[in-house]
């Protein structure tokens, strides 16, 4: 009997050290990965900015190859809608294009599976001669799950692996 109950009450401490350690970390996050591309900032939008061109640079299209996408709103620009629903690899959600300007395309971000979030992705261009810095930034609020889960994973590696991915395809299409 000794043994069960200083196991749970060893249980029960380390889960609240738990709770109290992810209750500390900080209530938003922000993932941001930078490239040079040799391409005007107009030709890169061009290829973020419609949702059907996707396909052809994000690393998500190819985790689930059996993925639904269903696209309304506009065909491109302010308006578009891209929404998802695959497997536990991409799970669904959905965005769309909510501004446009010279230096920056900003989508609102939905997801539904695995986890509940709604965040804010944006692509900034920025001139360097010829050729344009792009930075994907995908910034919002921390909720409670992910600061846990954040406990024992990077989310930014994890996630800005496949920015870096993404960022390295669109340099190709956007130059090729």
């Amino acid at each position: 009997m000794r043994v069960v109950v200083g196991a749970l009450i060893a249980l029960v401490a380390a889960v609240g050290i738990i709770i109290i350690a992810a209750a500390t970390r900080p209530d938003t996050f922000d993932i941001k990965r930078s490239i040079v591309i040799n391409a005007k900032p107009g030709k890169i939008e061009s290829e973020i900015v419609d949702f059907h061109k996707w396909a052809y640079w994000s690393p998500y299209e190819k985790k689930d190859p059996a993925m639904k996408r269903i696209f309304s709103g506009s065909d491109a620009g302010i308006g578009a809608v891209y929404e998802w629903y695959g497997d536990s690899k991409v799970g669904s959600g959905r965005m769309e294009i909510t501004d446009i300007t010279p230096s920056k395309v900003t989508i609102k971000l939905d997801f539904f599976k695995p986890f509940e979030g709604h965040d804010t992705a944006e692509y900034l261009f920025e001139p360097e001669g010829e050729a344009t810095k792009v930075t994907w930034d995908m910034h919002g609020r921390a909720r409670f799950i992910g600061k846990v889960m954040g406990l024992f994973m990077s989310m930014d590696k994890m996630v800005g692996k496949d920015f870096d991915e993404g960022l390295e395809n669109l340099k190709r299409v956007s130059e090729g």
